[in-house]
């Protein structure tokens, strides 16, 4: 019996490339937050690639890779895409050298043949999925007349924290805290938000007059403790997504409503995990994943004076949600550059 005839060879399509202009010019935080509460719905109703995550030291610094898909996406005819980023973090750069301290790439692939689709600049949507996964935690598990926050952490992702926040919430004060102080930032950012925004010298006075707080910073210890949060606060901890990063006292979460992003991920870089190692808490004593949560499979806030943490580790979901806006965006649009690899 003869074998069946193969296909035709086929030469994929050129790759399309997107550089930090082309991807700010196609990406807003709304559709990145749209995008991300979809993709983490979809993963808790298992329409997803399993996201995985590893890291390298480096001198100076690390790398992070996310890898992971989402399945059920029919725009452009790709049923499933698949994403990959990696992610250098040397937060030395900025002070030593002018680059920024967290740069890569992001390659996008079809995940339904393997094809790759486009490859862009990582920072920009890394920006942007990380203060929407903080909206769409807040929307979901913060008092909804939350009016003031605490954000510790006076970089770049300080701004894009407050921003997402007054997406979802009625912000109307808000507090900037940072050990090399934050006076410039609060100004800046009551100009262009438009808010009343203050430096905070003392944590605790600030995070005492605040219905949320966001960490987001590369600490190594933790700064926010029990004594720092009154009943009822929302607190999103966004900066450790390595194993030696810590922002919040491991009694301060055995002492909280947990949601994790991702819980295996959480249970090996996240706050969380410093509370695991401290012998204080397990994974199965969290509320669940925020997926869930979007999806209705674990609960929301319980009454107002629970206070509730997001262990936001960052995830590929998101990513993949953000990078798949940009390309169906750019061919929409006729943006971004093509190169042929296999011409």
């Amino acid at each position: 019996m003869s074998e069946p005839p193969s296909a035709p060879a086929v030469t994929p399509a050129p790759v399309l490339l997107f550089d930090r202009e082309a991807v700010s010019s196609i990406l807003t935080l709304d559709g990145c937050i749209a995008a991300v509460e979809s993709a983490f719905a979809a993963h808790a109703l298992g329409r997803s690639l399993a996201p995985g995550l590893m890291h390298v030291d480096a001198d100076g610094g690390e790398f992070h890779i996310k890898a992971g898909g989402l399945r059920g996406r029919t725009d452009d005819g790709h049923s499933t895409y698949f994403a990959c980023k990696i992610n250098g973090g040397f937060f030395g750069n900025k002070a030593k050298l002018g680059l920024p301290n967290i740069i890569g790439l992001i390659l996008l692939s079809d995940g339904a043949n393997g094809s790759p689709l486009a490859v862009m600049e990582s920072g920009f949507i890394t920006r942007l999925r990380t203060g929407a996964a903080t909206a769409v935690a807040a929307k979901y598990l913060a008092r909804p007349d939350s009016k003031s926050v605490t954000v510790c952490g006076a970089g770049i992702q300080c701004e894009m924290q407050l921003r997402s926040l007054m997406r979802v919430l009625p912000i109307e004060r808000a507090f900037v805290w940072a050990r090399s102080g934050s006076t410039a930032a609060a100004r800046r950012m009551t100009e262009e938000l438009k808010l009343d925004v203050r430096p905070a010298s003392d944590l605790a006075v600030a995070t005492l007059q605040s219905d949320v707080i966001v960490t987001c910073t590369p600490a190594k210890h933790w700064y926010l403790g029990k004594e720092h949060v009154r009943p009822g606060t929302f607190i999103a901890a966004v900066g450790a997504d390595s194993p030696d990063k810590q922002e919040l006292e491991p009694a301060l979460l055995a002492a909280s409503s947990v949601v994790c992003d991702l819980v295996g991920q959480c249970s090996h870089v996240g706050d969380l995990h410093h509370a695991i190692a401290a012998g204080l808490m397990i994974p199965q004593e969290i509320r669940g994943e925020l997926g869930a949560v979007i999806a209705g499979l674990a609960p929301k806030r319980l009454h107002d004076g629970e206070t509730i943490i997001f262990d936001s580790t960052g995830t590929a979901l998101q990513d993949t949600a953000a990078a798949a806006l940009v390309y169906e965006g750019g061919r929409a649009l006729a943006r971004g550059a093509s190169f042929a690899f296999w011409a």
